[in-house]
């Protein structure tokens, strides 16, 4: 297994960093092959460039600026992002890293003479796990549309294998969280982890 961890948030003592520790020990202990993109630690610039647009179907010059980000997305066959639901969303830093890594022939292919619709470039991916916090209560978050989560698990998805399972867990309320809830959603995440990568459930060490 070769997982790939897309991290975002600002702040390395948050509740999603715990989230984020968490789901690297499972992997480890699952014995996968684990890289890590820290993307605020990096300082990941997430805004598309005009060059960047410009040469946005020219492949593979465009994997250029992102080059580490690309082969890693090219190597893994499982993605997990971990990071915090804000206005219902993705956070900017993410929604970025997806505007400038998933790319044309990387993370999908263009129309052509024979194919008149995008096509999906992210076959070898056949896990995807998304791991939030919210906020909002669920069933606020379900009115509005989940916009952040229907990106990555309907959007991105779409890119990946045919059968690529996909797990998520969030923490809704995470503004009146508690102790006992955020433990509580800890062990979510970890069974969840588990059941996606096949592993043996343990229990959390994070107490957060």
């Amino acid at each position: 297994m070769r997982a790939l961890v897309v991290y975002c948030h600002p702040d390395p003592a948050s509740f999603t960093a715990a989230i984020r520790d968490l789901v690297l020990a499972r992997l480890e202990r699952a014995g996968a092959e684990t890289r890590l993109h820290d993307l605020y630690a990096q300082g990941f610039q997430p805004c598309l460039t005009q060059a960047e647009w410009q040469g946005y179907l020219q492949s593979p010059e465009n994997r250029a600026p992102v080059a580490n980000a690309t082969e890693d997305l090219l190597w893994c066959d499982t993605l997990i992002f971990v990071y915090p639901t804000w206005w219902y969303g993705l956070p900017a830093m993410l929604k970025g890293w997806l505007d400038r890594v998933l790319l044309p022939e990387v993370a999908f292919l263009m129309p052509d003479g024979v194919n008149k619709t995008i096509r999906p470039g992210l076959g070898h991916i056949t896990r995807m796990g998304v791991f939030t916090t919210c906020g909002a209560s669920r069933w606020l978050t379900f009115f509005i549309g989940a916009p952040g989560k229907r990106t990555l698990l309907r959007g991105v998805r779409l890119l990946c294998a045919r059968r690529c399972r996909t797990a998520f867990a969030a923490h809704y309320l995470m503004d009146s969280s508690t102790p006992e809830s955020r433990k509580a959603h800890l062990a979510r995440v970890g069974a969840k982890l588990d059941k996606l990568i096949g592993a043996r459930s343990q229990p959390s060490e994070v107490t957060a």
